[in-house]
C-alpha cells in the first residue's frame, strides 16, 4: 500500500493511501498488473482509536452520486453510520475515480479534448459503474490481500452494490443498502416518470409548510427570465461574442456575461444567468431533511428593499443570488453522468435527455405556472449551455445523449441467484429512489431482506438509527457469522 499520510481527527484515526488503477479496464482483470493510461484511485483507512492494531473486518462504503467523493469525516457522530461501523469494522472509505483525491474530472481536463465531442464522451463512459466497481476489486484483491468485505451503499452507493453483486460476488461477505436499489432493468425515462409527479407533491408539501413563500417564490421568478429567453438572446449577439460561449475564451466570455448584465438578466457572481428553470433546481434538494427549512431560509433574503418582503419592484440581492448559485452548483461529474448511471450494455435506444423529455409530458413545471413547481434531481439540456462549470461537457454531452453502447452494470440472472445477504433500507417517501421500484427489483434478487420506514428521507444513513438497525438485524439473522 501507498501510505500518503497517517493522522488523528477527534474520536478516529485514519490513514490516506492511494493506488494505480488503469483508466480503462478493457482488457484488465482486476488483481493484475495492466498495462497503459493509469489513473489514482485515492482511499481512506478509518478505525476508531482504540482499534487501531486489532485486525478487524472490513467495511468499503460506497458513496452516492454519481460523481460522489468519499465523506470527510470531523468525528464519529459526524456522520452517524461511522459511528456504529468503527465499533465493529475498519472503515474503507475510497474517493470514486474522477472525484476528491482520486485523479479527480472538472472543466480543466475535459477542455483540453476534442471539439467533436466523441473523446470526451469515451472519456467519461470510463467513469461509470463497471469501472468503478472494478477499481474497487482491484483494491480489495492487491492492498487487502483479498479479504473478502462487507459494502454499505448510500443511494447511488446501492447501485454500485448491485453491480458489485452482478459482476464480483465473491468478493462480498454482506451487503448494506440505504435509498439505493435501482430498478432492474434500468430505464432513465421510467424513474423521471415516477420523479415529476412526486416533485409536484413535495412543492405542495413545501407551501404548505411556509405559505409566505408561494408569495416570494412567485415574486422572484416574474424577474426571471426563462432558459429560452436568454438562449434567444445571446443567438442575437455577434458571432465574436457568441461562438466562445461554448469555450472558454475570457474576454469573450466576460462580453457576454456584459450583455445579458445590461439587458438587465439577473446574474448569479459566477455570471451565469439566473433563469427560471434554474431557481426550480433549488428543489432538487427537497429529499433530504431539513431542505425545506435550507430553502425557506434562501428565500428570506431574496428582496433587497425595505423589510424584505416579496416585492415587485425590489432587486433581488446579492446574498441571494450567491446562495441559490451555490444551492443549484454541483460537483463537476454529478450532472454530466446524472443519466448514464441508468445505460446497462446495449440499448434499444439512446437516453437522448430522458429528464428534459419526461418534463415536456408535464405542463405543470412550465415556468409561468403560478405556484411555480421546483424540479428534483434532473438535468437538462440548456445546463450544459448556460452553466459555466458545464459548458465544456456539451460537446461530449452531445454524443453521449445519442450513444447505445455502454458496460454492463447489472447482470438480472446473477442477482436472481445472488447468496451474498442484501440488507436494504428502503425509504417509503424517497424523492430520488422510487420505493416501489426498489421493492420490485429486491423481489428479484437473492437473499435480499428490506425494511421499509416513511420515518427517515433519502439522507436517513447519516443519522445514529438506520446503519445501526440494518447491522443488527444482518447479525440477529446470522449473515454475520463469518465474522462475528
Amino acid at each position: 500500500m501507498t501510505l500518503l499520510s497517517e493522522y488523528y481527527v477527534p474520536g478516529l484515526h485514519i490513514e490516506d493511501r492511494s493506488i494505480k488503477v488503469p483508466l480503462d479496464w478493457a482488457g484488465h482483470e482486476p488483481g493484475h498488473g495492466f498495462d497503459g493510461e493509469s489513473i489514482s484511485l485515492f482511499y481512506r483507512v478509518v478505525t476508531a482509536p482504540e482499534h487501531v492494531h486489532d485486525d478487524l473486518p472490513l467495511l468499503v462504503f460506497l458513496q452516492g452520486g454519481p460523481g460522489g467523493s468519499g465523506p470527510r469525516p470531523l468525528g464519529p457522530s459526524s456522520d452517524g453510520w461511522i459511528e456504529e461501523a468503527i465499533k465493529h469494522f475498519r472503515v474503507v472509505l475510497p474517493d470514486q475515480r474522477g472525484t476528491g483525491r482520486s485523479s479527480r474530472v472538472d472543466t480543466h481536463v475535459i477542455e483540453g479534448m476534442d471539439g467533436d465531442g466523441k473523446a470526451g464522451a469515451a472519456f467519461l463512459k470510463r467513469f461509470l459503474a463497471d469501472s468503478i466497481v472494478r477499481d474497487f476489486e482491484h483494491l480489495r484483491r492487491t492492498e487487502f490481500g483479498g479479504a473478502r468485505w462487507v459494502t454499505l451503499g448510500q443511494s447511488y452507493g446501492g447501485f454500485l452494490t448491485l453491480t458489485y453483486l452482478s459482476l464480483f460476488p465473491q468478493g462480498v461477505i454482506a451487503s448494506f443498502t440505504t435509498g439505493g436499489i435501482p430498478h432492474v432493468p434500468a430505464d432513465a425515462a421510467e424513474v423521471y416518470e415516477h420523479t415529476f409527479p412526486r416533485m409536484v407533491r413535495k412543492t405542495t408539501q413545501f407551501y404548505e409548510r411556509y405559505p409566505q413563500d408561494k408569495e416570494r417564490v412567485a415574486a422572484i421568478a416574474d424577474k426571471l427570465p426563462t432558459t429560452a429567453e436568454v438562449a434567444e438572446f445571446i443567438g442575437k449577439l455577434t458571432d465574436s461574442v457568441l461562438n466562445p460561449m461554448a469555450g472558454t475564451d475570457v474576454e469573450h466570455r466576460l462580453g457576454v456575461i456584459a450583455g445579458m448584465a445590461a439587458h438587465g438578466f439577473p446574474l448569479m457572481p459566477n455570471g451565469d444567468p439566473l433563469t427560471v428553470e434554474r431557481f426550480q433546481c433549488l428543489g432538487s434538494d427537497f429529499g433530504m431533511k431539513p431542505s425545506f427549512e435550507r430553502v425557506h431560509w434562501i428565500l428570506d433574503d431574496a428582496f433587497l428593499d425595505g423589510d424584505g418582503s416579496a416585492s415587485a419592484d425590489s432587486p433581488l440581492s446579492d446574498e441571494f443570488l450567491t446562495k441559490v448559485m451555490n444551492a443549484t452548483s454541483s460537483r463537476p461529474l454529478y450532472w454530466p453522468l446524472q443519466e448514464f448511471i441508468y445505460a446497462n450494455g446495449e440499448l434499444e435506444t439512446p437516453i437522448c435527455w430522458a429528464a428534459q423529455r419526461v418534463r415536456g409530458e408535464h405542463p405543470e413545471f412550465a415556468g409561468d405556472i403560478r405556484p411555480l413547481n421546483f424540479t428534483g434531481e434532473a438535468m437538462f439540456p440548456w445546463m450544459f449551455e448556460q452553466e459555466r462549470a458545464l459548458r465544456p461537457f456539451k460537446p461530449a454531452m452531445d454524443v453521449l445523449m445519442e450513444d447505445t453502447h455502454f458496460g454492463t452494470i447489472y447482470d438480472a440472472d446473477q442477482l436472481a441467484r445472488n447468496e451474498v445477504p442484501l440488507q436494504a433500507a428502503v425509504y417509503f417517501d424517497d424523492m430520488y429512489v422510487d420505493s416501489g421500484l426498489q421493492l420490485d427489483t429486491l423481489s428479484r434478487v437473492g437473499r435480499s431482506h428490506y425494511w421499509t420506514t416513511n420515518e427517515f428521507e433519502h439522507d436517513g444513513v447519516h443519522g445514529s438509527v438506520v446503519f445501526k438497525r440494518l447491522f443488527n438485524e444482518a447479525l440477529n439473522r446470522g449473515d454475520l457469522e463469518e465474522l462475528f
